[in-house]
């Protein structure tokens, strides 16, 4: 109920920004997410926390070494600079802030770059703190800090943008009492249409993730109008088509039913959505809409010798995998993580790729993602040729045996893979970006050891090590994220799968990120805190045995019981997750559909765990 109030009272805010300043509403958005531009175009304030702070104590003629006191004992810098506000003493009070102004110089801040950057981005800082009324400072600076956490996921503020313009549509005339295009329509009736409504512009904005586009469109087109004028394009990355996981292959045929489906090598690699534009440039960006162009000048360099003549422009789906060109095979994805990640020389390139290409989006002018798998399948391997070790078509095999399929399964484990995926072909075999699709299914190696899949976790906390680990952490709290509340919850301890090396990597990245206390945002039961606080800044994969309720932890609580969460049993460390962000984290709702057995057992975690 919190997030449907939330997207009621942020839709509520934006019908108000169309009737009265239509202009607004692109940097309306944008202050909500808390972001500069579209994700792919990586624009950042760079703004630390101690420039923050001299900022703050410049305006305010307070002392640094306070600020930087009260910060630690409140937790949050926002507060601090609210309360500061008081000594303030100004000749002439400066013109109130406006959501165009702060939104232009938070834009002048991330485009700074150069010696004499900082010093003008606090001079900015300033003009805006000291123009601050109420309560204005506390949120303008939790925006520079990257933490503005209102409450409102992505998701919700593309549902609360796509009610806001189907119930004020732009352009209507005052009064706005009267603005109410779902006016005399039932309960459910509306209910159903804002809903409708809600996935054009969803669909819309996975396939072109660019408000700055977008947004002209819904106030001079309406939303219907979408499609038509914002389409997939090479060179803006769209977002990858996400799998579901599953139990086993009979989960599988029972899924499927009679639908022909596919089933293809889960290649343990980074996501690479690649990008030819008309102009023969070749764009890479991850499964996070980053550009990692600079990161594979190997890759660019073979396409043009794998691409058939007939190819003007395309978007591919595939996974960069490291490959070993001696043996001729897959090596771990801990070896891929090992090349540099920006600004990569060729010449100096030590762990080679070989990329597995298993979709095709769009090609010369055609938007490919409403086609059924078996065409866009096809139309790949009409487009493209394979060289060993360089560039291959995912391996796959179309079968409904389920002996062959388990067969294939195993096969692929040997041949240093993941599992498989597993995808309708005809029937409902469109390329689904805005949601997780049934459509894809994931079946783990893991499944053949009897464990369910594995989670991507965020570290929010550790443990002192004692005996062999002391002087370093032994264990670590982790924990899920809530997409409604926009919440850290606690999932488990974790102190199995780390090698020596693993702790001391760990320890030595993680004590950079220590906090006073825990950020309001984290939900953790006192019984589970941890020795020493941390920022959520890394993103792990967990293994875990089973699942369990846990009147300790707090991932979920409330979808399977209404007073206990659910914990992880025996979860291992497997590795690092720099692909992922840490709001990217397993959410709980993934948590409980995760293929497991919760038993509906309380798993009475003990107080404290010893990590030795």
């Amino acid at each position: 109920m919190t997030r449907l109030r939330n997207i009621e009272t942020l839709s509520n805010l934006l019908r108000s920004v169309i009737l009265l300043s239509p202009d607004d509403l692109l940097c309306c958005v944008y202050l909500c997410l808390n972001q500069l531009g579209p994700a792919y175009q990586g624009l950042e304030l760079g703004v630390g926390e101690t420039v923050l702070m001299k900022a703050v104590a410049q305006a305010t003629g307070r002392q640094l070494d306070k600020i930087k006191a009260e910060a630690q004992e409140k937790g949050d810098l926002g507060l601090v600079a609210e309360s500061s506000r008081s000594n303030q003493r100004m000749m002439f009070a400066p013109a109130s802030l406006n959501a165009a102004g702060v939104f232009n110089k938070l834009k002048e801040i991330g485009n700074m770059s150069g010696n004499s950057a900082m010093n003008k981005k606090i001079d900015i800082i300033k003009g805006l703190f000291v123009a601050c009324r109420f309560s204005e400072a506390r949120f303008i600076v939790r925006s520079l800090a990257g933490k503005l956490r209102i409450g409102l996921a992505e998701q919700s503020v593309l549902a609360a943008l796509s009610q806001a313009v189907c119930l004020t549509p732009p352009g209507q005339e005052f009064p706005p009492s009267v603005i109410d295009a779902g006016k005399g329509m039932s309960t459910e009736s509306r209910r159903a249409w804002l809903e409708e409504k809600a996935l054009i512009l969803k669909q819309t904005y996975c396939e072109m993730p660019n408000y700055d586009v977008i947004i002209p469109v819904l106030v001079k087109e309406g939303i219907d109008q979408l499609p038509k004028h914002c389409k997939l394009t090479p060179g803006v990355p769209l977002r990858p088509m996400l799998a579901h996981p599953t139990k086993g292959v009979g989960e599988v045929m029972k899924r499927f039913d009679e639908a022909a489906f596919t089933c293809e090598y889960k290649y343990d690699g980074e996501r690479a959505q690649i990008h030819i534009l008309e102009n023969g440039e070749v764009r890479i960006f991850s499964r996070n809409q980053e550009d990692n162009t600079s990161k594979y000048p190997d890759i660019i360099s073979r396409i043009p010798q794998v691409k058939k003549e007939s190819v003007r422009c395309c978007v591919l789906d595939t996974e960069a995998v490291a490959w070993d060109r001696e043996k001729k095979q897959i090596q771990p994805f801990q070896v891929l993580t090992t090349r540099k990640r920006k600004d990569v020389d060729a010449s100096e390139i030590k762990v080679q790729v070989c990329v597995y290409a298993f979709d095709l989006l769009y090609l010369n002018g055609e938007s490919l993602v409403r086609e059924p798998l078996s065409r866009r399948r096809a139309l790949l391997k009409e487009s493209f040729v394979e060289k060993e070790g360089e560039f291959v078509f995912a391996r796959s095999l179309d079968s409904d045996n389920t002996d062959t399929i388990a067969e294939f399964l195993e096969q692929s484990v040997r041949d240093s893979c993941e599992g498989l995926m597993v995808k309708t072909l005809e029937k409902d075999a469109t390329y689904e970006i805005a949601k997780r699709s049934h459509n894809w299914l994931k079946l783990k190696k893991d499944y053949l050891e009897g464990v369910g899949d594995t989670m991507d976790l965020c570290v929010i906390g550790a443990y002192l090590g004692k005996g062999k680990r002391a002087g370093s952490y032994g264990g670590f709290l982790l924990a899920c994220y809530d997409e409604e509340n926009e919440e850290f919850q606690s999932v488990c301890k974790i102190g199995t799968g780390f090698k020596d090396e693993d702790l001391e990597q760990h320890y030595n990245f993680l004590k950079e990120h220590i906090l006073p206390k825990p950020r309001p945002y984290y939900r953790v039961d006192q019984s589970a805190e941890p020795d020493v606080w941390l920022d959520a800044v890394q993103v792990w994969e967990v293994k875990c045995a089973d699942l369990s309720l846990s009147p300790v932890y707090k991932a979920a609580m409330g979808l399977v019981d209404s007073e206990k969460g659910i914990s992880l049993r025996f979860p291992r460390f497997l590795h690092i997750r720099e692909d992922k962000k840490p709001e990217d984290a397993t959410t709980g709702a993934q948590v409980t559909s995760t293929p497991q057995n919760t038993g509906h057992t309380v798993h009475n975690t003990p107080q404290r765990q010893s990590f030795r």
